[in-house]
């Protein structure tokens, strides 16, 4: 099957309501785009850390709706206009041939194993891995967060192979994929405990795991307290972000046992110092790394 795109330009307000009108009337992808890309006038849309940008348009938006090719293009374009509050005349819009491709293996070539630390390897499926002997995690992109592609992720496993937790229970909190608590258990922690308020990366975290031959257990917050499991790690890894980390430092220096050890990331450079502080009264934190921006802090409870 072959398809086409409907290319639009029009005003910032107008672009959300035209791209909602044209994904109701059958387009089967819709995105939005600056207008001015590549001149003197492109803007960067900017969002604070895991938020979205204040604003979802530019400027000069062109709205991009993908359509089979044997469409009623112009029909589309009137009644997602029509729809949308745009008025009955016909705004002007452009069609671009979408060329046929093996979009499986297209998409499969933009993911290549990615190598972190000294001896870890993450590798998609279609990939052999580099290096059979390193320590390696078979990891496909999916819903879930965590390829190691991140550099809060990156660091947290830099962290767990410079401090390997051999005999250790590991906690994992925000496990998302599973890949922080893969490499705890790979790099021989005991017992390792992923948890996530998100059920679909708990499962996505197990299916994972299992392909990996590890043993993880994984639970959202609530199955975890009713588990029956000891609540107090050696280590406790959390990859989420400073302000939910600064929320949740009671209960996650809690899980901490005395002479235990915690590592956080997600926190920028920037924001070093207020979680630190949030953070000092049950335990003292620092930098143990910094990469593109991003830190991740670590720090001992006392014995």
């Amino acid at each position: 099957m072959s398809w086409t795109e409907i290319v639009i330009e029009v005003e910032r307000t107008q672009a959300e309501a035209l791209s909602d009108a044209l994904m109701e009337i059958g387009a089967l992808s819709v995105s939005v785009e600056d207008a001015d890309v590549g001149t003197e006038a492109e803007q960067p849309l900017f969002g604070e850390p895991g938020m979205e940008p204040t604003q979802a348009a530019w400027e000069h938006s062109r709205v991009v709706a993908l359509t089979p090719a044997d469409a009623d293009h112009a029909a589309l374009v009137a009644e997602a206009a029509a729809s949308s509050g745009l008025g009955n005349a016909i705004p002007n819009y452009t069609l671009r041939e979408v060329a046929e491709q093996d979009w499986v293996r297209l998409t499969q070539s933009q993911f290549e194993p990615i190598h972190i630390g000294t001896n870890i390897w993450v590798v998609p499926s279609w990939h052999d891995a580099p290096d059979p002997s390193a320590l390696v995690l078979e990891l496909d992109p999916g819903l879930a967060f965590g390829t190691g592609s991140h550099p809060t992720t990156r660091l947290c496993m830099e962290w767990l192979e410079a401090h390997p937790p051999v005999g250790l229970r590991v906690l994992d909190y925000g496990c998302g994929s599973g890949i922080l608590a893969m490499v705890a258990k790979k790099l021989g922690a005991r017992e390792v405990i992923g948890i996530d308020i998100d059920p679909q990366a708990i499962e996505a975290a197990r299916e994972n795991t299992a392909r990996n031959d590890c043993e993880v257990a994984y639970y959202v917050p609530d199955d975890f307290a009713a588990s029956g499991h000891e609540h107090a790690f050696d280590v406790v890894v959390a990859n989420i972000l400073a302000n939910p980390l600064k929320l949740m430092a009671p209960m996650l220096a809690g899980r901490v046992r005395p002479g235990g050890q915690l590592v956080l990331s997600g926190v920028l450079a920037t924001q070093v110092e207020d979680v630190t502080a949030i953070y000092r009264p049950f335990i003292e934190l620092s930098v143990w790394r910094e990469h593109e921006g991003w830190v991740a802090l670590a720090g001992r409870l006392p014995a």
